[in-house]
């Protein structure tokens, strides 16, 4: 379980395909030092197994499934990417409940400067839409955000602040880039339950 509360901006350092798993080493500067192998990491939201350490970071071995349904498929050496550790039990929750598991790929429509702070318009599956609500939580490349507006049928609007603008690797997004999509939690049960009893 994660918090959306991204820890370090990592990168990419080298992508090796094996025989039916593609591997990815991982620079996380100030994380190794906790990480050994098994441990939970979410990486931009998705969360993969640590498989080794060293001096370059860590190491994680990603199936097809996970390369299909999220954004690790377009990894290349050099791409950021958000980190955070699995959060222990009794520890603060300063975003929302996460589970690491993507719901989908998302894709930046828009981005503008308001001041201080970017809008950003994400498009996002239509069954993630459908479980978000407005001031709601929602999760974008493992950051926890909030829907500060819903744009037309399937795209919701998000207010990000200078500090995660800087921090994570959103402020990076050209319009267009894909993201990894995470629906809040409790939406998503609640809207398991009512289709159920629906049929």
């Amino acid at each position: 379980m994660f918090t959306g509360i991204v820890e370090a901006l990592g990168r990419v350092a080298r992508t090796t395909d094996l025989e039916t798993t593609r591997r990815f080493v991982i620079e996380a500067p100030g994380l190794t030092d906790d990480l050994v192998a098994g441990d939970s990491v979410a990486v931009d939201g998705a969360c993969l197994t640590v498989t080794d350490t060293g001096p370059e970071g860590f190491s994680v071995d990603v199936i097809g499934t996970t390369l299909d349904r999220t954004i690790a498929g377009r990894y290349a050496p050099g791409t950021p990417v958000n980190l955070e550790r699995a959060m222990k039990l009794g520890d603060r929750l300063d975003g929302h409940l996460v589970q690491g598991h993507v719901d989908g790929v998302g894709y930046l429509e828009q981005v503008q400067q308001d001041g201080e702070f970017w809008l950003m318009d994400f498009g996002v599956p239509s069954d993630v839409f459908h479980t978000t609500i407005l001031h709601g939580s929602i999760t974008l490349n493992g950051v926890s955000l909030t829907v500060s507006d819903f744009v037309g049928e399937s795209s919701v609007r998000i207010g990000i602040i200078p500090f995660t603008f800087h921090h994570t690797d959103l402020g990076a997004l050209a319009v267009g880039a894909p993201v990894n999509v995470e629906a809040d939690l409790i939406g998503k049960y609640v809207g398991r339950i009512l289709s159920v009893r629906a049929s």
